[in-house]
């Protein structure tokens, strides 16, 4: 088990690459109360063509396969695998992103017990047709829930705008139509084809003894027989650079109208270091345009454009990448023209040292109070690892920025040629 220093945080992190290719990592944070561990497979919605395992020509699923999946693991021949951590003391719970899919639990007791029964039950699949065809229905129920709410619905919608061919335009669940043609078949296919462990990563965070651990799970893999398996081929069409479309309005029946504004990444093929310090440089930049403490905040709420639900994000994976900026606004289309007009403003004046200086504190404060949850550190390790970048890089790269850097992002990623807008307006 080798073990990786972090000075600056006083961390330890302990790891392993064990023989079938699953790769543990273990946080001991002894000042925990709970033990909460992740159990993540890098398979999530977009992932629709790809090779299965032992074939040579590509398939196309349907959408929402890997969501399914989700959902159909916790169910065993015995019953609910809810119900195993719940007499356990456990809470477990799973959830599919656009490239990722995890299981998970939290507990402050029987750390070990409760381990077990979550790598078992995600290394165990029981699908049969009947339980498949049970499920198709609960699931357009989640897919319908989600369609009358309107907050789903705008963000979705301008992702959709953003791209033309990516299924990362797709709701994550799929449709109602889709999932019809979801078969136990595919369900099996997709299942050994993105969960062997070689495309896993399990991480344990909380009061633990990492030796312990390491050690139950390296017995528990020792008694499975996996074969070795190539990496995963996937396929996604070329997607434009540009948005598909430059403007969305959906009606629907709600009180306050609502506004998201995105900028399409332009080049989203980055990983490791670089995809960490651009990722870092676009959150500050919108830090700097629209945090609280910005003049452009001031402007928007003493003018009645925005209320608590503002919020702006960028996000990058493989393929993919876009910042958003958005919430509830009286006024959507001025606030639309206010957002557009700020940034190309913003764009033309020389970037302020102090303001970054004042912003790079606040966003390393602010990292340093999530990593008192573990549930930040575990989700968001994996999530950083998919993408061969790592947690606790983060601080030092948050230090390493320049203002000629960010002037270098600022022009690159926020191109009003890259913009797009989806509204949810009152329907009459």
């Amino acid at each position: 088990m080798k073990q990786l220093q972090f000075d600056q945080l006083e961390e330890t992190l302990h790891f392993k690459t064990l023989a079938n290719g699953l790769n543990v990592y273990i946080l001991e944070k002894p000042e925990f109360n709970k033990t909460y561990a992740t159990f993540t497979t890098k398979y999530g919605s977009v992932d629709q063509q790809f090779i299965p395992l032992g074939k040579q020509e590509k398939v196309t699923v349907p959408d929402g396969v890997a969501h399914f999946l989700e959902h159909k693991l916790f169910e065993k021949e015995h019953g609910d695998v809810f119900q195993d951590f719940s007499k356990q003391g456990a809470s477990a719970n799973a959830f599919t992103s656009f490239n990722r899919t995890a299981y998970l639990f939290s507990t402050t007791d029987d750390v070990k017990k409760n381990l077990q029964t979550l790598i078992d039950f995600v290394q165990a699949p029981y699908f049969t047709e009947k339980t498949v065809e049970k499920e198709k229905g609960i699931i357009a129920q989640e897919i319908r829930m989600y369609d009358d709410n309107p907050d789903w619905r705008v963000y979705f919608g301008l992702i959709a705008n953003m791209y033309h061919r990516h299924p990362v335009k797709i709701d994550i669940a799929g449709t109602v139509a889709s999932i019809t043609d979801i078969t136990k078949d595919d369900l099996y296919e997709c299942y050994h084809t993105f969960y062997h462990p070689s495309n896993m990563l399990l991480f344990i965070v909380g009061p633990v003894d990492a030796n312990e651990i390491m050690s139950m799970v390296e017995e528990n893999q020792q008694a499975k027989s996996y074969s070795d398996q190539p990496p995963v081929t996937r396929f996604f069409d070329e997607e434009p650079s540009t948005p598909a479309k430059k403007k969305d309005v959906i009606y629907m029946p709600v009180q306050t109208p609502k506004c998201y504004m995105g900028y399409k990444e332009a080049q989203p093929n980055r990983q490791g270091k670089a995809l960490l310090q651009h990722e870092l440089s676009v959150n500050v930049l919108l830090e700097m345009m629209f945090g609280k403490s910005s003049k452009n905040y001031e402007t928007l709420y003493s003018e009645g454009l925005i209320d608590p639900s503002f919020a702006f994000d960028y996000t990058e994976e493989s393929g993919f990448g876009f910042s958003m900026i958005g919430g509830d606004t009286t006024d959507p289309d001025r606030f639309a023209e206010q957002i557009a007009t700020m940034v190309e403003t913003f764009k033309k004046e020389p970037l302020s040292q102090q303001a970054l200086d004042r912003v790079r504190k606040k966003k390393i404060g602010a990292f340093l109070r999530a990593l008192n949850s573990p549930e930040f550190i575990a989700n968001q390790f994996t999530r950083y690892a998919f993408n061969d970048m790592n947690l606790f890089d983060v601080i030092p790269t948050f230090e390493g920025l320049r203002v000629e850097g960010l002037q270098e992002v600022l022009a690159s990623h926020f191109q009003e040629s890259q913009l797009t807008i989806c509204q949810v307006k009152k329907k009459q």
